[in-house]
């Protein structure tokens, strides 16, 4: 593939730049494949992976024939398209002992909070509208975590005296949290954790009847048991929390250390992905049986993620997740992971 006009690398990657953080959702389809063209000719990881498995990526047509990266490439290698150096920030999984762990090189940081940014907008409102509370001691415990990160980002465009982190405090968090019902002030309070932490405070001995009475309460699971809990199901943790908490429904996030775009849900399981995604569904048998249309069935299969937003890694990954896609289009479940596959921090408890 030669360069696009004789443009250069840079010049190239400036355009997909720009409409990335820009384009409409009409415009995926053809964005994502000129975000191919250009990872598949200057990624050296992805091109020698398509080189391997006999494909031209001049006859790629259309997003369901993209080859997908399998995901445990981020482990062993440094993934990065047009960049032959270290990031100035690398993201680093959480891993139990013994496992080995995915490194994500982030080379734009700009452009990873537009997008990050945008999707949260687009699914809550603008973030000066929310003080925003994060319990995520398993995640604070790491330097290098993207969750903290882009928490961190949320936090100072929340532009509240009342946003912040939480390890073990979770007096202070809850003495704050008082503090803004009784003395409300038209913003959302968005109180997002892990699973652990939240279940945790859940069954602790503090009063918690006040919480029901927050008119304005999201309450956010990451997911992530981080060994220790007992593994459990996502609805049989979400009816403790809403039992706990008096509130009808548990909004999760689903993200992971290779993707900078994220899906939310807004409860009951279902995932809208960010406008930056899009989800489709490999044969649990024949991962190169990929379809992104079949709309309101019941069938389970891997899950690929396209996101535009890894412009300089890779935006086409073969993840080790199970799920199926909801009736609305673009819709999906989580439903648990393969057989063997590594325990992850991101929410991934089957339905």
């Amino acid at each position: 593939m030669e360069l696009q006009n004789n443009k250069s690398i840079a010049e190239i990657r400036a355009g997909l730049r720009e409409q990335i953080v820009t384009f409409e959702p009409a415009d995926f389809e053809p964005l994502a494949l000129r975000v191919f063209r250009f990872q598949a000719e200057y990624n050296p990881i992805y091109r020698d992976y398509i080189r391997h498995l006999g494909i031209d990526p001049a006859g790629i047509t259309a997003v369901a024939q993209i080859p997908f990266l399998p995901i445990q490439f981020f482990k062993n290698h440094r993934v990065a398209t047009g960049h032959a150096s270290d990031a100035s920030v690398v993201f680093q999984s959480s891993g139990t002992t013994g496992l080995s762990t995915s490194h994500h090189h982030l080379y734009d940081e700009p452009l990873y909070k537009a997008v990050s940014y945008r999707i949260f907008q687009h699914n809550y409102g603008d973030l000066n509208r929310f003080h925003i509370l994060a319990l995520l001691p398993s995640y604070l415990e790491r330097s290098n975590s993207s969750l903290v990160y882009m928490m961190q980002h949320f936090i100072e465009e929340s532009e509240s005296e009342y946003s912040g982190f939480y390890l073990h405090n979770t007096g202070e968090m809850l003495h704050r949290l008082r503090h803004l019902a009784d003395n409300p002030d038209g913003k959302g309070i968005l109180l997002l954790g892990v699973t652990f932490a939240l279940l945790d405070l859940a069954e602790s001995s503090f009063d918690l009847s006040f919480l029901q009475n927050i008119e304005h309460l999201t309450v956010m699971d990451t997911g992530g048991m981080k060994g220790r809990r007992r593994e459990m199901l996502r609805e049989e943790v979400h009816d403790e929390l809403t039992a706990s908490f008096g509130i009808p429904a548990i909004h999760s996030e689903y993200g992971m250390t290779e993707l900078l775009s994220q899906g939310y849900s807004h409860g009951n399981g279902l995932f809208v992905p960010g406008y930056s995604m899009r989800i489709l569904l490999r044969d649990i048998n024949d991962p190169f049986a990929v379809s992104d249309h079949n709309l309101g069935s019941s069938k389970t299969g891997g899950i690929n993620v396209i996101d535009l937003a890894n412009l300089d890694t890779c935006s086409f990954i073969e993840t080790q997740d199970l799920g199926r896609f909801g009736e609305k289009p673009g819709t999906f479940y989580v439903m648990g992971r393969f057989d063997n596959s590594d325990i992850r921090g991101c929410n991934l408890m089957v339905l």
